[in-house]
């Protein structure tokens, strides 16, 4: 056990966490140089073609020093705080995090965050200056940053280069000297921590864990305490480039489990395994449950596929245990689930995955947030969707989510970044200047404002410089209405949003106009309409597709012409009586992209 080291890799967006991870596998022989390619560990096809990790990947490496033999298991870790969930639940399975920070741009905000999850769990931090190689490199500065931030000296900063190699030896070395060994005893009663698990339609469910306390042997009766299932350990073993069968593993050691589950609700991430004859006395602690920021309906493209969707999204939770779903129904998309998401990337990414993965086409409602609705009986409703929203009669107020933002930029752009932060109703609470020309400035924004396009108009009003990062700090009272769209009187609830009263009108305008364009035209008019309760605020017509019936008549009375048109008119209204509108997919996503 003294000669195990478990550690995962933290750092901002784009700090090259999983280049450096290829370094350590091919200095330590882990994959030969015939399997090696850029960022291995990113192994979905959407994580190569966007260039960002978005689930942690874990992996166990030998590695001898000082004629001693080690073993090395690494959990490589995403960046985007839209996966931040993955980060806690990886270092919840260490006891060290290489803190990566990039020599060209130093400290960033998600570095911040990642950094304070790793202390608040204890871990061991070794800091990496990573992209050493690159001529705009700045490391006096940045070590400084690195320094300040979390009171180590200079020599305990590694100069490194993910894609060069360059000082790789010395953070194995780092790795061996300063992360301690597991703490856990061998003789207690056996005592797994679930930190990830992944659907495999041959197998069933496979549970990666980490083993706290005592020893698990293949074939042993093993009890899932959450649930209080119980399983026969079929296979055991270690996370290399593939899975590697063992018959035994101890205390310390990172590995899957495969014991034949079928259904994903009886695995759970954070859940405890211990052995059925003497199980532990307690569940491993330490584990928060995750809070969903972004609300949206997800509702099968045909009716006819609704459990075939259930059975997706539940595969889909073993794999990313972040996301959260119920079961609703909407007028105009019939049975679907409403699904708790932790921003828009991981709203856009869990669309892709169901599409890619599971076959599964789907309409995504507008994406909202939760609020609480307090009644003039005093109670307080918990309303994520417009259409659970009370009668305006029965409303005292609603209190909306406000978020805690740290931005950190360079000073250049520090008035774009305020205009925009104000715009979006937030409040200046602080201005600290980290140097001369890098400015971190904490505002208190509601949630609802940044959902949309916050983050896309942030990095393009800094050229990509600053970055972002937030939790939630309460509810406030808001003046906030909820805007329907009408399509010839009858409303969409899958377009219903709430908005606060200043920005209704312009919104509903935008809305109208957008969906001018993509609604195709029918037969007869169709009316689009924005309206705040029974008053319209904004409207657009559709004009009908028109067949000229007058064309045969060339002369002769116009009483001919008047009586051709009226049937006309007649059939047209007939048509509107019974027609209904169709909205296309895209119609529901360029709502979410209106600027």
């Amino acid at each position: 056990m003294k000669n195990i080291r478990n550690f995962c890799i933290i750092a901002h967006i784009d700090h090259g966490k999983s280049t450096l991870a290829d370094r350590l596998l091919e200095f330590t022989g882990t994959i030969s140089e015939r399997d090696m390619q850029e960022q291995t560990l990113d192994d979905m096809d959407l994580e190569r073609e966007r260039g960002i990790t978005i689930k942690s990947h874990a992996i166990q490496m030998d590695y001898e020093q000082d004629g001693q033999k080690y073993v090395l298991n690494l959990i490589d870790t995403p960046g985007h705080v839209d996966f931040s969930y993955e980060v806690s639940r990886s270092i919840a399975a260490c006891e060290g995090a290489l803190l990566i920070v990039d020599a060209t741009q130093g400290i960033q905000a998600q570095t911040i965050s990642n950094l304070y999850l790793a202390l608040e769990h204890d871990l061991e931090i070794i800091p990496v200056l990573n992209k050493m190689d690159l001529a705009n490199a700045m490391p006096e500065e940045v070590s400084d940053q690195i320094i300040d931030l979390i009171g180590c000296k200079l020599d305990d900063i590694i100069p490194a280069s993910g894609k060069t190699g360059y000082g790789v030896h010395l953070i194995l070395e780092a790795i061996v000297k300063k992360i301690p060994a597991p703490k856990g005893d061998p003789k207690a009663p056996f005592q797994a921590l679930i930190f990830d698990s992944v659907f495999n339609s041959f197998r069933g469910i496979i549970a990666y864990f980490r083993i706290m306390n005592g020893e698990v042997r293949k074939g042993d009766y093993v009890k899932f305490l959450a649930t209080g299932k119980e399983y026969h350990a079929d296979e055991i073993g270690v996370l290399r480039m593939k899975q590697e069968e063992r018959k035994f593993m101890g205390t310390g050691d990172v590995g899957y489990i495969i014991s034949g589950v079928k259904t994903a609700k009886e695995v759970k991430v954070g859940d405890t395994i211990t052995h059925v004859e003497n199980p532990c006395t307690t569940a491993i602690s330490g584990f928060e449950e995750v809070k969903p920021m972004v609300f949206a309906g997800i509702y099968p493209v045909d009716a006819d596929d609704y459990e075939e969707l259930r059975a997706s999204i539940e595969k889909l939770q073993l794999n990313d245990a972040s996301l959260t779903w119920e079961p609703e129904s909407s007028m105009a998309l019939g049975f679907g689930f409403r699904c708790g998401f932790l921003g828009l990337l991981h709203m856009e990414i869990v669309q892709e995955r169901l599409d890619r993965e599971f076959d599964m086409n789907v309409i995504t409602t507008v994406p909202n947030v939760s609020y609480n609705v307090v009644t003039s009986k005093g109670e307080t409703l918990e309303v994520h969707n417009p259409s659970g929203l009370p009668d305006q009669k029965w409303i005292d107020h609603i209190e909306e989510p406000y978020i805690r933002a740290q931005v950190i930029s360079k000073t250049e752009y520090l008035g774009s970044v305020m205009k925009l932060c104000i715009d979006k109703r937030g409040e200046l609470k602080n201005q600290i200047y980290l140097t001369s020309d890098r400015v971190e400035l904490t505002f208190e924004l509601p949630l609802g404002e940044i959902v949309f396009d916050f983050y896309d108009k942030l990095k393009s009003i800094s050229k990509g410089y600053a970055s972002f990062d937030y939790h939630l700090s309460g509810f406030k009272p808001a003046n906030l209405v909820k805007l329907d769209i009408l399509l010839n009187g009858d409303p969409v609830d899958a377009l219903s949003t709430l908005i606060h009263r200043d920005n209704a009108y312009d919104f509903g305008k935008r809305i109208c106009s957008k969906l001018k364009e993509l609604i195709p035209r029918q037969q007869f008019d169709i009316a689009i309409q924005a309206a705040i309760g029974l008053k319209i605020i904004s409207r657009e017509t559709i004009k009908a597709v028109r067949k000229d019936v007058t064309a045969k008549c060339y002369g002769g009375d116009i009483s001919r012409k008047r009586k051709l048109l009226e049937k006309q008119k007649k059939g047209k209204k007939r048509m509107r009586q019974i027609g209904n509108v169709e909205v296309p997919q895209t119609a529901f996503l360029a709502v979410l992209k209106l600027d």
